[in-house]
């Protein structure tokens, strides 16, 4: 299947194959295939898997009729952090234990080759993917309320149902060591089966220049990966991969106690999050 699925691919990589309305369905179908054996049965089947298959993702399998140049490029960019993000992931060795927590949770790093040094959480969280990926897509713009991390999420434009253009006001960390950011991203929402993933990278849009007195810092590429628990299906075995440029003149040492941390406060945030959300769905049903 998979050197059938190449061929279609290079097919519509040509000028004058791309108006063959046949000819990209298929690759489309195909791609989807492919997408879905990614994510099925096995705990790490995915993620053993998709380095040969990552280049499956390019973005020209997605043009479909009726987007403009500029939503275009923002499908492009999303599925361009979504591979890259997986091809990081699914490289198993190099990476440095930064920190654990009482409870598991952990956080590694390593350094990348023209990316730099990028930040991997892995949890156990005792909620269906489903759940988690409704609170972090769906309820998105929400974030601010239950992260005291995040000052804002704003949705700028929407393109199709999986890509999407935000601007995030990160809030200033404790003794204003790091002041405040934002971040204009493109994200990528993907549900492969089960598992479900969330990628990112900077992008700009004309409706979020930069502002003044507010450092404009980078990111990506980002991924969030939500895949049920083998023996569990309710758990949620929860990946972030972490890749941010803050900007400014920050002490390293000081970046990299920050984003571990961060990501270690994340997790325990959206715990209580979904915790709250329970006792409230609890409480309108009495």
């Amino acid at each position: 299947m998979l050197p059938a699925t190449f061929k279609l691919c290079a097919g519509i990589s040509y000028r004058h194959t791309r108006n063959m309305t046949g000819l990209r369905k298929n690759a489309m179908v195909a791609i989807n295939h492919e997408l879905n054996r990614l994510a099925g049965p096995g705990p790490s089947n995915w993620i053993s898997q998709v380095r040969r298959r990552s280049s499956l993702l390019s973005s020209r399998i997605t043009e479909e009729e009726g987007y403009n140049e500029e939503e275009m490029s923002y499908l492009k960019q999303g599925e361009d952090a979504l591979q890259k993000a997986i091809s990081i992931l699914s490289e198993q060795d190099g990476w440095t234990i930064e920190t654990v927590a009482a409870n598991g949770d952990k956080v590694l790093s390593k350094v990348l080759p023209d990316i730099g040094k990028v930040f991997k959480l892995e949890v156990m969280l005792e909620q269906h993917p489903d759940n988690l990926y409704k609170e972090l897509v769906g309820n998105m713009e929400q974030m601010g309320e239950w992260n005291p991390n995040v000052k804002q999420v704003k949705i700028l434009q929407k393109i199709g149902q999986d890509t999407m253009v935000t601007h995030e006001m990160s809030a200033e960390t404790p003794g204003n060591v790091v002041g405040p950011r934002d971040f204009v991203s493109v994200r990528c929402a993907k549900r492969r089966g089960s598992t479900c993933f969330l990628a990112g990278m900077s992008t700009e849009h004309a409706k979020m220049p930069e502002q003044r007195g507010v450092v404009r810092a980078e990111n990506g590429p980002t991924c969030i990966v939500m895949k049920p628990c083998a023996e569990d299906p309710n758990k949620t075995k929860f990946t972030w991969l972490l890749s941010i440029d803050l900007k400014g003149w920050i002490p390293k040492t000081i970046i990299n106690k920050v984003l571990s941390q961060t990501q270690v406060d994340f997790a325990n945030h959206l715990r209580q999050r979904m915790a709250n959300n329970v006792s409230m769905e609890m409480a309108h049903a009495c």
